[in-house]
């Protein structure tokens, strides 16, 4: 149950990211981000009390903090990453360093997911890099390999896998009640940012929709991972659920009729195989 319940994570991933790029395009990035963020809080809230039971502990909610905190910092570096350096560079860096760390984590606390499962895991990694990577651009990658962005780029990958581990140290036990925590951290930080640096925090009129289904699609997308995270291995599971570029090229390839170059069909060539081996193993 945790592979299928994975990759029905990075789908949605996927379609939030694809939701979330249809919003930008109408107002600007930071009230996107801030009002999809509280959207999927609002969903939570509203699903919490149809979830009896659960009985979290202080460490639990705090994981859930500590990976909302680390969320809200990915956006940050992310952003600024690609206000300076190359995307081409800095998707690929980002996208497969937040895969490393719930691997490396998985393996140091004893996971023993099998070599074709690993194999499987490395290909994943690769269909990432391919897909999340953009043709020749417009402008040279600023101080090459060691520059500024790529900093950022691999600070905002190891933020992302501080969000996949911390959500795997919870139990069933807790319920949904770490993603509340990590939401309403995310929130906070994320607001107070755009506050703080006196960014416009109001969206177009045209957005909301779409912000808001791109925030349900996102809590949708965690709860499913926080879901197969507890069933299965961490090393397996964090790098399924982070296929969601392969969804979100396909969905811009099927509804905005955008090109997809050779380098992104072999990803996704790359992610089924990774699927079929990490299935096997």
């Amino acid at each position: 149950m945790p592979i299928p319940l994975a990759l029905l994570s990075s789908l949605a991933y996927g379609a939030a990211d694809f939701m979330g790029g249809l919003a930008s395009r109408r107002t600007s990035t930071m009230p996107v981000v801030v009002f999809s963020q509280a959207a999927g809080l609002v969903l939570l809230l509203l699903a919490l009390p149809l979830l009896g039971g659960a009985a979290p502990s202080g460490a639990e909610l705090a994981w859930g903090a500590i990976g909302g905190m680390a969320g809200g910092l990915d956006v940050a570096m992310l952003y600024h990453a690609l206000s300076i350096a190359a995307m081409s560079v800095v998707a690929p860096v980002t996208a497969v360093t937040a895969i490393a760390v719930p691997v490396v984590v998985g393996l140091a606390l004893g996971e023993q997911p099998g070599a074709p499962a690993m194999t499987g895991v490395g290909l994943a990694a690769a269909a990432i890099a391919l897909i999340s990577r953009e043709p020749a651009p417009d402008r040279p990658v600023l101080m090459g390999i060691r520059g500024p962005g790529v900093a950022m780029a691999l600070g905002a990958g190891l933020a992302i896998g501080v969000f996949y581990v911390a959500l795997g140290q919870t139990s069933v036990r807790a319920g949904l009640w770490p993603l509340l925590a990590a939401r309403t951290a995310s929130v906070v930080l994320l607001a107070g940012f755009g506050l703080a640096t006196r960014r416009a925090l109001r969206p177009e009129r045209g957005a909301w929709a779409m912000i808001a289904g791109g925030g349900t699609l996102d809590m949708l997308a965690n709860v499913l991972y926080l879901l197969a995270v507890r069933q299965g291995m961490l090393s397996v599971v964090a790098p399924l659920s982070s296929l969601y570029p392969g969804a979100t090229v396909l969905l811009a390839w099927i509804v905005l009729g955008e090109r997809l170059h050779w380098f992104q069909w072999a990803g996704v060539a790359c992610a089924a195989a990774a699927v079929a081996l990490i299935t096997a193993g």
